[in-house]
């Protein structure tokens, strides 16, 4: 990738991240088979799972491929399947990534560059260390894990359970006489959440588990606003006129936010 981009997307890298939450080990084992798991992830859930849309500033800090890095994104999330990230700057943002179904557009608004119509877990993943789909990032950002439908679920010690949700595990504990989701994993990821407010988690904890140089992010959402209706143009990119195209493996080979 041309080395400006990476310039600009460097303006974000710091030489150290925030401390990140720490993590509580989940249960082992088999547990015990938990007839009345429906009910308790309906309860741990009922504060995100009829989130339709959630916009929010999104404090990120951590490591990725090695990198450590913070910034501080504009995020709007909408079902089904609509994000848009901001990374905004004086004068010009220095990238804004939008993301529909199955085509996301990146673009570098201060160098005049374009990634079009590419695949939105793959360009996230190169541009953050982690493969999410639209779907999967609002839902996570929500606080409903990977969302789904509860399949089985299996209790623990200590008032905890797991709940299997369409190809991932919600994991619940009960606080207060109440369950709460805390953690999910699927697909290589493990997510936690903390600092609730209100039933919603204010911070999110996000980790790779299968590659080589996991990527681990601590996102911290402030000025949040759920279900307030999103302009339809917040998912469409400004792209500049006469904007060169660049490539997914272009993008890539410059690593998570402008290696």
């Amino acid at each position: 990738m041309n080395r400006r981009i990476a310039l600009l997307l460097a303006i974000v890298s710091l030489a150290s991240a925030s401390c990140a939450p720490r993590l509580v080990a989940l249960p082992s084992g088999a547990g015990t088979p938990f007839p009345d798991y429906a009910a308790a992830y309906d309860q741990a859930t009922d504060a995100c799972r009829n989130v339709h849309s959630i916009a929010a500033v999104l404090a990120i800090s951590g490591r990725a491929a090695g990198q450590r890095f913070r910034a501080k994104l504009d995020g709007g999330f909408e079902a089904p399947a609509r994000v848009r990230l901001e990374l905004p700057a004086p004068g010009r943002s220095i990238f804004v990534y939008v993301a529909s179904a199955d085509r996301a557009t990146l673009v570098f608004p201060r160098d005049g560059r374009v990634l079009r119509d590419a695949p939105p877990a793959e360009t996230l993943e190169a541009l953050a260390g982690v493969s999410l789909s639209p779907d999967d990032l609002r839902a996570i950002v929500t606080g409903c894990g990977f969302g789904g439908q509860p399949v089985r679920g299996r209790t623990f010690d200590s008032g905890w359970a797991a709940v299997d949700v369409d190809g991932s595990t919600s994991w619940l504990e009960q606080v207060g006489g109440a369950w709460r989701l805390v953690a999910a994993t699927a697909k290589g990821i493990d997510v936690r959440y903390s600092d609730f407010v209100d039933g919603r988690s204010s911070t999110i904890r996000l980790r790779t588990t299968t590659q080589t140089a996991p990527t681990d992010l601590t996102i911290r959402l402030s000025q949040i606003d759920v279900n307030q209706p999103l302009d339809a143009g917040v998912f469409d990119a400004d792209v500049p006129a006469g904007a060169t195209p660049i490539t997914l493996q272009e993008l890539r080979e410059a690593g998570p936010l402008g290696k």
